[in-house]
């Protein structure tokens, strides 16, 4: 279910060499990392406080984002902000994945999720993007929906509020004071799953993940170039 949390990346304590690569990855818009929308790039920024690396961001123009490489005890991970928009992501998804030689089932996607309310979080495994185009673009660009995701809640729009304008738009001041709660325990939540070592079998492993088949046509739409949308929901 949407609420069960995935098996961790486990390593072996015996060896002193790191023996899992992780690639965390926040969603989001180059430029735009206060929104609802980019809260994934948020809740990264953060993990990287936490990790004491918070300056260590250098842009890779051969992933196409901004990388930070750096380790949680016997674990090494590579956190990525995509400078791609929304719907893109996953281009540059798939090219730090090819960089660093990182297998899908040990990225782990973190992005925003309009059907849970701002300060409910969500560890998925495998399952339909909910018409999220960023998780999408992911799924079509590894070819592969196995990646464990963190779903932040940011709600729906009240009123007469566009869904468009309500992700692309900031956080309230009143939701502000919500974010901070939310972006500590979201980083609680990542160190939990890269930090558990209980089982050294196949780290982060999808017990529901299934590679995507493709058909003549997909596989065209996934080689041709796609429009660029800020907008990742539909």
């Amino acid at each position: 279910s949407g609420s069960d949390y995935i098996n961790s990346p486990k390593v072996n304590t015996s060896k002193k060499l790191f023996i899992v690569l992780v690639q965390v990855v926040g969603l989001g818009n180059p430029g735009m990392n206060s929104s609802r929308h980019s809260v994934g790039m948020a809740v990264l920024e953060a993990l990287a406080s936490r990790l004491g690396v918070a300056d260590s961001w250098r842009g890779d123009r051969h992933v196409s984002g901004e990388v930070i490489v750096s380790d949680i005890q016997d674990t090494q991970i590579v956190l990525l902000r995509p400078r791609l928009l929304m719907n893109i992501n996953g281009v540059s998804v798939a090219k730090a994945a090819g960089k660093y030689s990182i297998k899908p089932e040990h990225i782990l996607l973190v992005h925003d999720e309009l059907d849970k309310p701002l300060g409910k979080l969500a560890m998925k495994q495998g399952g339909s993007a909910r018409g999220h185009n960023g998780v999408r673009s992911c799924f079509e660009c590894l070819q592969t929906d196995v990646m464990p995701r963190l779903r932040v809640g940011i709600g729906r729009p009240s009123g007469k509020t566009s869904v468009d304008r309500h992700v692309l738009g900031r956080f309230s001041q009143e939701e502000q004071k919500v974010l901070s709660v939310v972006l500590e325990a979201s980083v609680d939540i990542l160190l939990s799953q890269l930090t558990d070592k209980e089982n050294v079998q196949s780290p982060l492993s999808p017990p529901g993940g299934r590679p995507t088949s493709q058909t003549g046509k997909q596989r065209e739409r996934l080689s041709a170039p796609r429009k660029e949308t800020a907008t990742g929901q539909t």
